[in-house]
C-alpha cells in the first residue's frame, strides 16, 4: 500500500490572547491593550466589538463606547493553552508540532482513512475546538508552512493537490509572509501586492535586493526546499488549570466550568490510548488557597459525558468553603486502555456488567470513595491477611478454593469450654476435620492453629480454631 502524501492541517486561534484568559465568551466587554504610553486595543471579545471596539482604537475611545475591561496581555497564559490545545489534538495525529504564538499544525495525512475523509476530520476537529471555547480558523495544504499562510490571510483552504499549490499561494496578501516592516515597505514600494507578484520576479534579483529569508520563506511554501517541524511531545501525566473570569460560588456554575477540562481530559487521554480511573479536583479559592475532592472510577474511563455525570453527582454533595477563582484537574496516572470487540448485539450480561459499573460509580460519587469498596485477596494463608479493601472492580488475586466464610469478625473471639468442648449459644459440633494454619513467621505475625467448621444446637455454623494451648476462639460465620 503506498504511503499517503503529506497534507498539513493549520489550527488557528485568532482570539488565544483572550481566551487564554477565559475572556473570550460572555456578556462583558473586555479588551487587550498594548500598554505604553498611548495605549490602544489589541483585541477585543465579542461583546466587546458589538459595541464598536475595533483593533487599534485609543482606549479613551473605547471607553467612551461604553463599559469595558481592560487587562494585560499573559504570553504564559497563551503558551500554556497552546501546549493543552496540543496535546488535545493527539487524539486525530501522531505528528502535532506547535506554530506559536497561536497555531497549531497537524500532519494528517496518515489520518484521513480513520476519520472518513478530509471533511470529516475537519468536521470533527472544528467542533472539538469550538466546544473547548476557541475561535478557530482551519487551512490545509501539502506544506505546514502553506497551510500556516491561508491562515494568516483568513482564508480558510483546504488544499491537496501540489500542482495547484503555486497559484493558491499567489493570490495571498504580502502580510502572510511575517517579514520586517523595512522589507514590507521596501516591497509595498515596487508596486507589489501579493505573493504572485513575488514569484513572478527574477529568483538572483530577489535575492540580491531583499536578503535570502524572502525566498527560502516562498520555496519552504511550494515544498522546494525541506521545512521540518519538531513534534510536540504531551506530558505524562494531566494537569490544567483554568482560570474563572469571576468568582463562582455555587456547584451548578463548577459544572459548566469543569466540562472544559473534562474535553481537554478525553483529548489528552485518546491520544494516549490511555483511560482515567482517578480524577484529583483542587479548587483553588481566595487568597490562592485551595480545596480539593477526588474522583474514582471502577474501570478506566475517557468518555467526557460519563465523566461529566460523575462529577455533577459529586458536587451536589459538596459545600464550598468560599467562592472559587480557578479549577485544577490532575490525572497522575493514565491507564492504558485496551481495545474490546463488542458484540454487535449486546445481550444481558453485558447490558448488567455496565448497568453494575455504572451503579457503582455513581455511588462511590455520591458517598465517597471509602464509602463503597471491594475486597481484594492476598495469597497469604493467615485468614486476616488473605484480604484488603480495593477499589471495586480490582483484579483479585487467585488462591485454592477453601471452606472459608466470608463473615470474619474483626477479632477472634474467645469461646466458654466445658468438659473440652466449646461452647456458643449450646456445644458445638464439629463437622469437618482438621486445617492446621501455621504462618506468620516472616513478619513476626506467627500464628499456629487448627481450625473446625462446628454447629451448635441451632443448626449455625461457625468457622472456629484451637491455638496450641488449647483456648478455643471463634473467628467467622457460614449462615
Amino acid at each position: 500500500m503506498p504511503t499517503p502524501a503529506p497534507l498539513w492541517l493549520c489550527l488557528g486561534l485568532p482570539a488565544l490572547p483572550l481566551e487564554a484568559l477565559g475572556l473570550g465568551e460572555g456578556p462583558v466587554a473586555c479588551v487587550l491593550s498594548t500598554g505604553g504610553q498611548d495605549p490602544r486595543v489589541l483585541i477585543g471579545s465579542r461583546a466587546a466589538y458589538l459595541l464598536g471596539i475595533a483593533p487599534g482604537m485609543r482606549l479613551g475611545a473605547a471607553h467612551a463606547l461604553g463599559h469595558i475591561e481592560v487587562h494585560s496581555r499573559c504570553g504564559s497564559a497563551e503558551q500554556v493553552a497552546l501546549e493543552a490545545l496540543a496535546a488535545w489534538c493527539g487524539q486525530f495525529t501522531s505528528l502535532v508540532s506547535l506554530a506559536p504564538p497561536d497555531g497549531l499544525l497537524l500532519e494528517i495525512g496518515r489520518s484521513l482513512a480513520l476519520f472518513h475523509g478530509l471533511e470529516g476530520l475537519v468536521r470533527r476537529i472544528r467542533a472539538g475546538v469550538s466546544d473547548l471555547g476557541y475561535q478557530a480558523i482551519l487551512a490545509s495544504a501539502p506544506t505546514p508552512l502553506a497551510a500556516i499562510f491561508f491562515v494568516r490571510a483568513h482564508r480558510a483552504i483546504h488544499l491537496t493537490d501540489p500542482r495547484h499549490l503555486h497559484d493558491a499561494l499567489g493570490r495571498l496578501p504580502l502580510g502572510v509572509l511575517g517579514l520586517d516592516e523595512d522589507v514590507a515597505e521596501a516591497l509595498a514600494g515596487l508596486g507589489l501586492r501579493d505573493l504572485g507578484d513575488c514569484l513572478r520576479l527574477p529568483r538572483d534579483g530577489l535575492t540580491r535586493r531583499f536578503g535570502p529569508e524572502l525566498l527560502s520563506l516562498l520555496d519552504r511554501a511550494l515544498g522546494r526546499q525541506p521545512d521540518p517541524r519538531v513534534p510536540f511531545e504531551p506530558p505524562a501525566r494531566f494537569e490544567r488549570v483554568l482560570d474563572l473570569p469571576h468568582e463562582v460560588d455555587d456547584t451548578e456554575a463548577l459544572q459548566f466550568a469543569a466540562r472544559r477540562l473534562l474535553l481537554e481530559l478525553t483529548g489528552f487521554l485518546r491520544g494516549r490510548g490511555a483511560g482515567a480511573r482517578r480524577l484529583l479536583w483542587r479548587l483553588v479559592h481566595r487568597d490562592r488557597r485551595e480545596s480539593a475532592f477526588r474522583l474514582d472510577l471502577v474501570e478506566p474511563s475517557r468518555d467526557a459525558e460519563h465523566l461529566g455525570q460523575l462529577l455533577q453527582i459529586r458536587l451536589e454533595q459538596l459545600a464550598l468553603p468560599e467562592p472559587v477563582r480557578a479549577l485544577k484537574l490532575i490525572v497522575d496516572e493514565p491507564c492504558p486502555l485496551a481495545s474490546v470487540t463488542l458484540p454487535l448485539l449486546p445481550g444481558a450480561k453485558e447490558r448488567n456488567h455496565a448497568q453494575s459499573l455504572g451503579f457503582l460509580e455513581r455511588l462511590r460519587a455520591r458517598l465517597g470513595g471509602e464509602a463503597v469498596r471491594g475486597l481484594h485477596l492476598v495469597p497469604d494463608h493467615r485468614p486476616e491477611a488473605a484480604w484488603r479493601f480495593c477499589t471495586p472492580g480490582e483484579a483479585s488475586s487467585s488462591l485454592a478454593r477453601q471452606r472459608r466464610p466470608l463473615w470474619l469478625l474483626a477479632e477472634p473471639r474467645a469461646l466458654v469450654v466445658r468438659e473440652g468442648q466449646p461452647q456458643l449459644r449450646g456445644p458445638l459440633e464439629l463437622l469437618s476435620g482438621r486445617e492446621r494454619i501455621e504462618a506468620g513467621w516472616w513478619d513476626g505475625r506467627p500464628i499456629a492453629r487448627d481450625y473446625f467448621v462446628a454447629r451448635n444446637p441451632a443448626g449455625s455454623r461457625y468457622w472456629v480454631f484451637r491455638e496450641e494451648h488449647h483456648r478455643w476462639f471463634v473467628h467467622g460465620i457460614f449462615d
